[in-house]
């Protein structure tokens, strides 16, 4: 443990001369960084490959935790997936920007240190890398946006709505499969062209969920203060000025129907069938900024980053048992006056998350 430590304050220190440089890192790069990382941290961290691109590049995930190879009863998971679009690369900077922040603050910031105590964090700084690898640097244009097939990866993934009868893309496919293996409890993506935080649902069956203009969430207060928790914590998002001449976004937040319907997106997919509450956070005007903006994004997104990080541990959690103590997998955990689409279930452990607001609520669970 000794060891491990002086490691830690030996990178900490290399790295407040040095830091990650602010500029786009390709594909190659990426993968060497995470693996110098991994190399370096591994007390911390664990780095995988949840599938591949059309064009076989990895879809490398980095975990951060005090345990990082395996889930523990109690400890949430968290992720951040940036990139999905490939020409929208901010999120993919200010995550690998939110690695080196985090591991060479760990066991120094009492604020990093009790986030990877208590909680796992997952990265996947690019789901589209070969999209980011066609990309023409432009505020404004598509080039780069989809995958290799010309798919939009966030117009694939099942959806709630609608039917779902397309084929699935390899990079949608494989975050289907990494949903599969760990219970997310709290999730965001990333993406460019906006300044904006965005919550379910992204799409309405013009039933009872639509109301104002919004496709209405059962969980839509805790959406609206994640939203906001975002927004406010950052530097400017929350003065709602829109990158364009259209309506501002009051506090830097909207639902993301009143904004404009979408089917078949990954936040609406990890909500209802993931159980998984997500948002997906608009972070630059420009989708592509010159490398010499990247500082300024970083300051303005890292206190939000933090911030948001930090709700997965809001409402209630714990362990459905049966009478012999054993616990219970797949019981439905139901809170009264939130119907889900799809009932929060315990996982494989018999654990359950429910995110919160403070309150009194009545919690049910069945086998």
């Amino acid at each position: 443990m000794l060891v491990f430590t002086l490691c830690l304050y030996l990178w900490s220190w290399l790295s407040s001369i040095h830091g990650l440089e602010f500029r786009y890192h390709n594909s190659v790069e990426m993968e060497q960084y995470l693996k110098d990382i991994n190399r370096t941290f591994p007390e911390i961290t664990h780095l995988h490959s949840i599938g591949q691109s059309v064009e076989g590049r990895e879809l490398w995930v980095l975990i951060l935790g005090q345990h990082p190879r395996e889930h523990r009863t109690g400890i949430p998971e968290f992720k951040y997936v940036g990139n999905m679009h490939g020409n929208e690369v901010v999120g993919r900077v200010l995550l690998l920007q939110l690695i080196d922040y985090l591991t060479s603050r760990y066991m120094k910031d009492p604020l990093v240190t009790r986030m990877l105590n208590s909680s796992r964090v997952h990265i996947l700084p690019s789901m589209n890398p070969d999209g980011f690898e066609s990309s023409a640097r432009d505020c404004i244009y598509a080039v780069g946006r989809y995958n290799k097939n010309g798919v939009d990866l966030n117009r694939n993934f099942p959806d709630a709505f609608e039917s779902n009868e397309e084929e699935r893309e390899k990079e949608v496919r494989a975050v289907m499969d990494w949903l599969k293996t760990e219970t997310f409890v709290l999730s965001a993506n990333l993406h460019g062209g906006a300044v904006v935080a965005s919550y379910p649902y992204d799409n309405s069956n013009r039933g009872s969920e639509l109301q104002g203009g919004k496709s209405i969430s059962p969980d839509d207060d805790v959406f609206f203060h994640l939203a906001r928790t975002y927004s406010y914590s950052h530097t400017e998002m929350h003065n709602g000025d829109s990158c364009t001449d259209l309506t501002d976004f009051v506090d830097g937040i909207t639902n993301g129907y009143h904004w404009y319907p979408l089917s078949g997106g990954m936040q609406d997919y990890n909500y209802v069938w993931a159980q998984c509450l997500e948002l997906t956070l608009e972070i630059s005007c420009c989708k592509f900024p010159p490398e010499k903006q990247l500082p300024g994004l970083w300051e303005a997104n890292r206190p939000a980053l933090l911030a948001y990080m930090q709700q997965v541990h809001l409402g209630v959690k714990g362990v459905v048992m049966d009478s012999y103590g054993k616990p219970v997998q797949n019981a439905v955990v139901e809170v009264a006056g939130r119907k889900n689409l799809c009932p929060f279930r315990t996982d494989r452990n018999g654990e359950y998350y429910r995110l919160l607001l403070p309150g009194n609520y009545t919690i049910t669970g069945l086998e």
